[in-house]
């Protein structure tokens, strides 16, 4: 079944044409992503399908009746509301429902059942209980705790004020809210930002199980890859549209524009000799009428327009005028955060050196960010002790940017810095990282969150530090420009540490993963594949011992032990959820066919009678409050096991 329409769809900024043309649909339980460079048009798209703009031209019909939640990139929840308070508005016709109910309860409670308003009360009460249970009204708190769990909000921080919490909270508490109003078309444009890796892997399962259809703008190719299963491409002013994941979106792409231009070219040969033979024999008479059937034919012709392919792209390179020495960084038992009473992490320990290339990965709010900027001497080591190598420069990207000036031009922010270098170069460099015309006299507090990525990338390499320290350096750019920053890492002479949350980006470039928890390091020497494979076979070291991969047999031994009990408590588990959930669709089938024998009219003078089944059905209702507090902790202890 279809559930919206986009026809003809056409979006104009003064004369320029952002795009047109465009044809979308979703259907039911429909996994869209929908991609393409930024500045496309991907975003303002999404509003108009949500119906927050209207298009310029053509028109979006919806199916009567369809819900619909759009979440915005970077949108926040802005309340004076408690999380919980807030996550419970989700659920206010169920609340409402709930509290007819129990007003009914008193009722009952107290009038005549051997009174014709009586039995009117009880089949009021089995409509209301019928629609209470039908919208999870036995579950919603459930269902909100496992939510709040998946984002890392634990029970104790129910009660924080919303507007307390940072932004990157907010911005979680508001999908967490989207996917609990679980509308049958959900639109989210950058859902992944302020997601640790760990979210990121609990929000792909969910998504995978969501009952309703799903649009979606990422640059996470990891995500994409596990969530969609059809991809609109977002190119040159039109919507390509393409069958499976985002990894097959790309080979049919490359392969779809190889072949068109193979016909491309064979027409443009085949057009060449028609227009050759013309031009050599239309003023001979003896060939006149056949070089007239020739110019018929390239008249008659259908032009082949020739394949576009934006081969634009930034030109990242890093070099280094420096050798470093071996050994760039040791840092050995530190402890980081704003005080010594609550440390964020404490007996880390990190060996980098020369030409090594380290991710550190970890939950939100673990210090990830924090640990760089003590390595940078920006926040003191609460303890610990930290060395940087012989001959080592240090540069740094700044996830918050805090490095640009906001009312420099483009073009200045680099000369300001590099005053001996020519202008000529500073626009040749700014070129390369796409960066052409006016843009370069564009005050920096104009820019795009791509657009001051890339200047901050701009100033990076015109450093030529041999030391590249990366606080999350993908965020906001688009997909090209991350494989191309990829490229530029993989191929720099220097030694990089970094932080980020593109899983995939991690695994192109990381030769070694080093997970951060609150108790301290572990390293794994690999790629995050070889991280997400060992991690959980692999006892977590402390001390010395987790500068290098745990690998002692004993170790592994115990590692799979571990893990092998977790699996079979997961299954246990699994059964006592599923066994539960029987026992509460059996209790509410009972309630039900108690109510259909109390509400037969031949039981209708039966008062001993219906005074039993009254007994029955309260019995069952106490038994089926019981279940349903058993099948949220059985259910909580399940989502723990499988965190």
């Amino acid at each position: 079944m279809i559930l919206l329409q986009a026809q003809h769809v056409a979006r104009r900024f003064g004369a320029n044409v952002l795009f047109s043309n465009v044809q979308l649909e979703i259907k039911d339980h429909a996994r869209i992503g929908l991609v393409g460079r930024n500045g496309a048009g991907k975003s303002t798209l999404l509003k108009i399908i949500a119906g927050l703009n209207a298009p310029d031209e053509g028109t979006v019909t919806m199916k009567k009746d369809v819900t619909l939640s759009y979440l915005a990139q970077n949108s926040g929840l802005n309340s004076n509301n408690t999380i919980w308070n807030e996550m419970l508005n989700v659920f206010a016709d169920v609340r409402a429902l709930e509290g007819q109910m129990h007003s009914l309860e008193q009722q009952i409670a107290n009038d005549d059942p051997t009174t014709a308003e009586y039995v009117k009360l009880l089949n009021r009460y089995d409509q209301l209980q019928h629609d209470f249970a039908a919208n999870n009204g036995y579950g919603y708190e459930a269902a909100i705790r496992g939510i709040l769990h998946g984002f890392n909000f634990p029970e104790e921080r129910y009660a924080d004020k919303i507007n307390s919490l940072s932004g990157g909270q907010r911005t979680r508490l508001a999908l967490a809210k989207a996917l609990l109003e679980k509308p049958d078309l959900l639109i989210l444009d950058e859902p992944t930002n302020h997601l640790d890796t760990d979210t990121l892997a609990w929000l792909e399962s969910y998504l995978q199980n969501y009952a309703g259809a799903l649009l979606v703008v990422s640059h996470d190719r990891y995500f994409l890859d596990r969530v969609i299963t059809e991809v609109y491409d977002m190119n040159f002013g039109h919507l390509d549209h393409y069958q499976g994941n985002y990894s097959n979106f790309l080979e049919v792409k490359a392969q779809n524009l190889k072949t068109a231009l193979k016909e491309y070219e064979k027409q443009q040969k085949q057009i060449e000799k028609l227009e050759d033979f013309v031009n050599r024999n239309i003023v001979r008479a003896s060939t006149t009428k056949r070089s007239q059937s020739r110019r018929k034919q390239l008249e008659r012709m259908e032009k082949i327009q020739k394949p576009k392919n934006d081969t634009s792209q930034a030109r990242i390179q890093f070099a280094t005028d420096l050798e470093s020495g071996h050994e760039v960084l040791r840092v050995k038992k530190a402890t980081i955060g704003y005080t010594a009473t609550h440390p964020l992490s404490q007996n880390i320990n990190l060996t980098i050196d020369k030409h090594h290339a380290v991710a550190i990965v970890g939950p939100n709010g673990i210090g990830k960010s924090t640990l760089l900027k003590s390595i940078l001497q920006i926040i003191p080591f609460i303890a610990g002790e930290f060395k940087i190598g012989a001959n080592v420069s240090i540069g740094y990207y700044d996830q918050e940017q805090q490095l640009l000036h906001e009312n420099n031009s483009v073009l200045h922010e680099l000369w300001n810095e590099h005053p001996l270098t020519s202008e000529k170069d500073i626009r040749s460099i700014l070129g390369s990282f796409l960066f052409s015309g006016d843009d370069i006299i564009k005050k920096v507090s104009g820019l795009s969150g791509g657009e001051r990525a890339r200047l901050m990338l701009t100033k990076l390499a015109m450093n030529h530090d041999n030391f590249l320290i990366l606080d999350e350096p993908t965020n906001h750019l688009d997909i090209d420009s991350r494989e191309v920053l990829e490229t530029a890492i993989n191929e720099f002479n220097g030694t990089v540490l970094f932080v980020s949350h593109d899983r995939y980006f991690i695994n192109q470039v990381a030769t070694e993963i080093v997970e951060i928890s609150q108790s301290g390091s572990t390293t794994y020497m690999g790629d995050y594949d070889y991280y997400l494979e060992k991690s959980d076979l692999q006892a977590t070291q402390s001390g010395d011992n987790s500068l290098t991969s745990p690998i002692s047999n004993n170790s592994s031994i115990e590692s799979y032990q571990a893990n092998k009990n977790r699996q079979k408590d997961i299954r246990k588990a699994t059964r006592a959820v599923e066994e539960i959930e029987q026992a509460i669709e059996t209790n509410e089938n009972e309630q039900l066919m108690i109510t259909n024998q109390m509400n037969d009219a031949a039981n209708a003078t039966n008062i001993g009678k219906l005074s039993d089944l009254q007994k029955d059905l309260d019995n069952l209702r106490k038994n089926l409050e019981q279940l349903n507090t058993t099948w949220e902790e059985r259910s909580l202890t399940l989502e723990e096991l499988q965190d």
